[in-house]
């Protein structure tokens, strides 16, 4: 009993491991055979303005919930601050110019916004978005998903 109860562990063991060997495999030949795509200005600026347009309702639906939505409402006021930074800027021509200046950003000290519940949460939020864009300027993905609701 005791050994097939560890040839079944060995098993599943090994049957894991070769999962993730063959999911590493189909990733790094997922990337190889996927051309990069071409930097696209106009669809970062139409990304940004419309993330920009949900940041203002995503605020007005936090505010309307009142006290209890006070981080959402602080998220998304971090959102806008974002956007609204970047959506008129000349960087968004180019994906290494965005990429510098999201850095910039990053490194400010203070982001000045008026009306928020806690500015140092602000702060925070504006930060982890900053990141976030960062991460999809560098991979030049997720710019093509402009519905409201999106993963975060």
């Amino acid at each position: 009993m005791i050994a097939s109860a560890c040839s079944a562990a060995i098993r599943c063991i090994i049957w894991k491991a070769a999962n993730r060997v063959l999911s590493l495999r189909t990733d790094r030949e997922r990337t190889m055979t996927d051309p990069l795509k071409p930097w696209d200005a106009a669809l970062v600026r139409k990304w940004l303005e419309r993330r920009y347009e949900a940041s203002r309702l995503d605020q007005a639906a936090a505010d309307r919930r009142g006290y209890e939505a006070r981080d959402d409402f602080d998220k998304a006021a971090a959102e806008e601050w974002a956007c609204r930074a970047l959506k008129s800027a000349d960087c968004t021509n180019d994906q290494a110019a965005l990429a510098a200046r999201l850095k910039e950003l990053i490194g400010q000290d203070e982001y000045p916004a008026t009306g928020l519940h806690d500015d140092i949460r602000f702060e925070r939020h504006v930060r982890t978005y900053l990141r976030k864009l960062v991460k999809m300027t560098k991979a030049n993905e997720g710019f093509e998903n402009i519905l409201r609701h999106q993963r975060r």
